[in-house]
């Protein structure tokens, strides 16, 4: 790929056009609306601009470029509808890429706006179409997961046809019982009494082969749908902090348990009765026609009309689906963030309005979900009409030709009682594209999640160096949006066992530096290295193994205090999380407590004050002995008095430590070696609390302004 092209279908004027503007490998740039030039730029015209921006408007967005000269402020290039914000939001990042470093970079592959083949819009959370995507291709994937438990799978398979094929013999025996014994009026009560007893063997023989098969099979299915769980589950862990922002909690927790249990239904009942359907099908199927080739043609007739029909209507059906779907991730979504966030609904008294969100989106989904089952209701029953006229055929013309004599009595009868081994097959073949489509959504849902590559790839061959030394961002360009960057060419290096206190106004990018340092997320230009090694070329889990962190808002997990703070190191011992929880000044109020250590705390610790959640996380954070601290806000929102204990704990574990803390409270930061000052995303000041004072910049704005307010 040597360029990268933004289609866009607005004219300045904002009347409808169709426009190209288009960035080459070289630099250069052109735009076209309506196969005519409109302008073109040279690579050292490119160079000129500044930086390149994307601009949301109402219902429209626009591209223009800033320029340094006063004269020339910045220049419309287009205006386009809001399908094309995110191309815009790649071609700035592309473009200010080459602006600053003279290097373009393209992506692999453009994110798909609407699907090549069926040019529908791409739903915002698939990469596939639904419309067409390859269903068979989606089954066939599914029924891989099969593989380490084929034996078993085969095995059960076998007991299922014979099974079945037992369920096949009484109808034969019936025939010859009439045709040998009954209606020549010759038969024995031996005779009979034999029949009978293969009649009898036959069904017991059925019926316990089938328990002894459907539990292996139960066993293989499950353990398939629950390894996809556990697969799902595991590439959502590997993933980087991006794709929680682009997806909700609902969404995530959605894909893992309920789409993974619907293929897993799929694959414990629906996969099996597909097989079993068939097999009972062809088999009873292929008697008949022994039997009486014609009458099984009449019995069969109504079939290639229902395969058209339902064949035909399956693409209406995966559309409806896919609707239901959102609908329940939705109402998912939300009952997820009422419950999370219940104390500030009810803070707020806001209920009711959380009750009429909730309920709207249910009635939604009731809606959708209704008239899918309306739908199938009125589609359900002409088809199952269709399928069992094939009845009214057997018993007309087949009793017409036994009084002809073509046929037997024990023929009639044989016909007769294979007509629910021919049409049960077919009633419930009825109900596939329901199921089929149901389920081909659920798969896609869960592939799609194992399929997506991590922003995060992990080098082929990770490094485990120490972490010890200096920690160094160069040239770092990093948005959370490509097309909004929130740091643009920081260089800082932080050196070893130095305390470097990160300040600023909120939303300078304080949070994204130490995301960036705790591989959260990756630079998209620059690099951070530790001890002169990229961070991507360091081992993940050495990395978070050898880095502690303490949150603003640290989250603690239902259990004890124990389980909390051992959390931070796996298997510490008790003596480390006491020594631990004595280092974060925490262990006085967990000894207070009715259970000590083992007491159990709430998820989120809701029932103990802010200041002792930040003890335990900070407790938390130093049990490993982590050579990097990052320090996120650690006493935001705590008491003087709190504020006190904590400070004193912090400065006893940063000694000696390479420390990288962030803090609105300035006074939090004077045990700093460094303070750092961003500003527009940027490294406006660097230097001790004493000089940035001295220079009466930013940082000292920022400090007279906090004083005002805390006499305020």
């Amino acid at each position: 790929m040597n360029q990268f092209t933004l289609e866009y279908d607005l004219a300045l004027d904002m009347n409808p056009i169709s426009g190209q503007l288009v960035f080459f490998q070289d630099g250069c740039m052109r735009a076209e609306e309506n196969g005519r030039e409109i302008f073109s730029f040279t690579a050292t015209e490119t160079k000129a601009i500044k930086e390149l921006k994307v601009q949301a408007g109402i219902g429209c967005g626009l591209v223009y470029a800033v320029y340094e000269a006063a004269d020339t402020p910045h220049r419309v290039l287009c205006r386009f509808s809001m399908s094309g914000l995110k191309q815009a939001g790649e071609l700035c990042k592309i473009v200010n890429y080459f602006i600053v470093t003279g290097e373009a970079v393209f992506p692999e592959e453009p994110e798909k706006i609407v699907c090549e083949k069926c040019k529908r819009p791409m739903l915002e959370e698939l990469r596939v179409c639904v419309f067409c995507y390859n269903k068979f291709t989606v089954i066939k994937r599914a029924i891989s997961f099969l593989k380490p438990y084929a034996a078993t799978v085969t095995l059960s398979q076998v007991f299922h046809a014979l099974s079945l094929s037992a369920f096949l013999v009484p109808p034969l025996l019936m025939q010859w019982l009439i045709d040998s014994y009954l209606a020549p009026m010759d038969g024995t009560w031996g005779q009979i009494l034999v029949v009978c007893a293969a009649l009898l063997l036959s069904r017991i023989f059925g019926e316990g082969v089938i328990v002894l098969a459907a539990r292996k099979y139960n066993h293989a299915t499950i353990s398939v749908f629950a390894d996809m769980r556990a697969s799902a589950y595991k590439k959502l862990q590997a993933h980087s902090m991006s794709l929680f922002a682009k997806r909700t909690p609902g969404d995530l927790i959605r894909r893992i348990m309920d789409d993974t249990d619907v293929v897993g239904e799929f694959m414990t009942d629906i996969a099996r009765w597909v097989i079993e359907m068939l097999f009972l099908f062809v088999i009873s199927a292929a008697i008949l026609f022994f039997a009486e080739w014609r009458l099984a043609l009449l019995i069969l007739a109504p079939v290639p009309l229902v395969t058209l029909f339902m064949w035909g209507f399956q693409k209406f059906l995966y559309a409806r689906f896919e609707r239901q779907w959102r609908k329940s991730s939705r109402v998912s979504s939300i009952l997820h963030d009422i419950i999370k966030g219940i104390r500030t609904v009810k803070s707020f008294g806001n209920e009711k309005r959380e009750i009429e969100k909730f309920s709207q989106a249910n009635h939604e989904l009731a809606t959708i979900s209704s008239q899918n089952e309306v739908l199938w209701g009125v589609m359900f029953p002409p088809l199952t009409f269709l399928v069992g006229m094939g009845e009214f055929f057997v018993l007309f013309f087949g009793g017409f030709m036994v009084l002809n004599g073509t046929i037997s009595i024990g023929v009639m009868v044989l016909f007769t009682m294979y007509l629910w081994a021919i049409y049960e097959p077919l009633r419930w073949l009825v109900h596939v594209p329901r199921w089929f489509a149901n389920t081909t959504t659920s798969m896609v849902k869960v592939f799609e999640l194992l399929d997506e590559e991590s922003e995060l790839a992990e080098a082929q061959n990770p490094k485990d160096v120490p972490l010890d030394g200096n920690v160094a961002y160069e040239n770092v360009y990093f948005g959370y949006k490509s097309y909004e960057p929130v740091l643009k060419g920081v260089s800082l290096e932080i050196e070893r066992g130095e305390m470097l206190g990160i300040v600023g106004k909120s939303g300078v990018g304080k949070s994204t530096l130490i995301n960036l340092a705790m591989r959260l997320y990756d630079p998209n230009n620059g690099r951070v290295a530790i001890n002169e090694t990229n961070i991507r070329d360091i081992s993940p889990s050495h990395l978070h193994e050898n880095m502690g962190v303490v949150f603003q808002d640290s989250f603690l997990f239902a259990g004890t205090f124990y389980d909390n703070i051992a959390y931070g190191k796996h298997g510490a011992t008790l003596e480390e999380v006491i020594a631990a929880a004595k280092a974060a000044n925490a262990h006085d109020f967990i000894t207070q407590s009715p259970d000590g250590y083992n007491t159990l705390i709430g998820e989120g610790g809701q029932s103990l004050s802010g200041g002792e959640r930040q003890r335990l996380a900070i407790a938390r954070a130093v049990i490993k002995d982590p050579a990097l601290l990052i320090l996120d806000e650690a006493t935001a929102s705590l008491d003087v008095e709190t504020e006190a204990i904590i400070q004193e704990s912090l400065s006893r574990i940063t000694k000696g430590r390479t420390t990288i803390a962030i803090a609105h409270r300035l006074s939090t930061l004077r045990n700093a070696n460094r303070l750092v000052v961003l500003d527009e995303g940027g490294v406006a000041e660097v230097g001790t609390h004493r000089e940035l004072l001295k220079k009466k910049g930013l940082y000292y704005e920022l400090v007279t302004a906090q004083r005002r307010n805390s006499r305020g």
